[in-house]
Parts: structure tokens; C-alpha cells; sequence
């Protein structure tokens, strides 16, 4: 069983979104769905599944939070592995921005062939990439960080800090990967801040980024992580 699961809260969609995000992959199914009963919310369904083999959760709670593109979901289509890859990455990003807000657009850009980050019509962000098949492997499914206001600058201390404190419990599957800096120049962002970095926490990898535009948005509680 994997160590650290992502808990996605909804406040009546989860059962619904489950369905949507599996009917999306392989290898995905819903797992189970448990309701606990006379919650501060109602009755609140608690569903299981996985998406390409990764493990989720989603509850129904209310409308307390609401997702934001602080947390977001990064998938790795990989030429390497799949030879109609960016077919495939093109039909989900159809499907994940129908009725939902693109944030960039899927085209090429600087750092990839092609990619595309939206918000599907859930409110969950995903950004969609065509993976370099000559870098490092990483999962198809990967949590993202986004540190902006007044967190940021913070990706890296993050990162040091979860790395220190996962690697207690297991220091084989906890290790830094990648780490990508802005470099001078790239207003409004501080040089030596993170662009990009990647980092694995007991088997699971996540990545996280600075980033010093004016988002409007902040870590909530509407994406947390089950650790096990």
C-alpha cells in the first residue's frame, strides 16, 4: 500500500469526480466508498480509488474549501513508453477542460514541447506534460506544490524540511531529484528562487515551485495527504 495517499475534499461531487478521473486512465477504478453518518456536514461519503495505479482519496464534507492551483496534479506522458503519447495527452486535456478554466494553454513552451495546466470543471488542477524521454523517470502521476504570497520563496526549506523528517522513516525511498533555479532577469521572480525542483517522500514523489506573480491563491485544506 502506498504511504502517502492524496485526500481530495469536495463538498457533494466526490463519488461523482471519482467516477470522472477513472473513467479517464487505465488502470484506475473506485475502490470503495464509506459514509459516515451525522458529520458537522451531513453524511459524508468517503470514496477510494486509483488512477493509473495511483491511490486517492475523496471525501464529501461541505463547502468549507474549495480547490485552487496551489496543489495540482502533474501528468507525465511519456514518448518512450507510450508511442501515441501525445495523443493521449491531448484527448485527456480535452476531456479534463471541458467545462473547466484553462490556466496555460497546451502548446509549447521554453521548458517543454508540450504542456498545458487546467483546472477541470471540479475545480482540480492538473498540468499535462510531454516528457523528455532522454531526463530522469518519474511517475505518471505526481503532486505538485506551488508556493506564491506569502509562502514564497519557501520551496526549498519545504522540501528540506519534509526530506528531514521522512528520511527517519525511511531514508531509501526519501530523496531529493531535481532543482531548477530563475535565474536574473526573470522579473518577478527572485533569482535563486525554485522554478522547478522534484522530491521523493517515501516512495511518492511530489515537486514544488516558487513563483512571485500576484495569484490570488494560497495553500487550504481542500487537498491534504494521508500519510499511513
Amino acid at each position: 500500500m502506498e504511504r502517502i495517499v492524496p485526500h481530495l475534499w469536495f463538498d457533494t461531487e466526490a463519488k461523482e469526480a471519482a467516477d470522472f478521473y477513472v473513467s479517464l486512465f487505465p488502470d484506475s477504478k473506485v475502490e470503495g466508498v464509506t459514509t459516515l453518518h451525522d458529520t458537522p456536514a451531513g453524511d459524508a461519503d468517503i470514496v477510494s480509488f486509483k488512477l493509473a495505479g495511483k491511490s486517492f482519496m475523496a471525501t464529501n464534507a461541505g463547502p468549507a474549501f474549495t480547490f485552487n492551483p496551489s496543489i495540482s496534479f502533474i501528468l507525465n506522458f511519456d514518448p518512450s513508453k507510450d508511442k501515441n503519447a501525445r495523443e493521449n495527452m491531448s484527448r485527456i486535456w480535452e476531456k479534463l477542460a471541458n467545462d473547466g478554466d484553462i490556466l496555460m494553454p497546451l502548446q509549447k513552451y521554453d521548458f517543454s514541447e508540450f504542456y498545458g495546466w487546467v483546472q477541470d470543471k471540479y475545480g482540480l488542477s492538473w498540468q499535462l506534460i510531454l516528457s523528455d524521454p532522454e531526463g530522469e523517470e518519474r511517475p505518471f502521476i505526481m503532486s505538485s506544490l506551488l508556493f506564491t504570497g506569502d509562502v514564497y520563496g519557501k520551496a526549498e526549506d519545504t522540501m528540506n524540511y519534509y526530506l528531514s523528517i521522512f528520511s527517519e522513516q525511511d531514508d531509501a525511498q526519501t530523496k531529493k531529484g531535481a532543482l531548477f533555479r530563475y535565474e536574473e532577469g526573470q522579473d518577478p521572480d527572485d533569482a535563486e528562487a525554485v522554478m522547478f525542483a522534484d522530491f521523493m517522500v517515501l516512495g511518492q514523489w511530489f515537486s514544488a515551485m516558487d513563483s512571485a506573480r500576484q495569484h490570488g491563491f494560497a495553500f487550504n485544506e481542500a487537498v491534504s495527504f494521508m500519510v499511513y
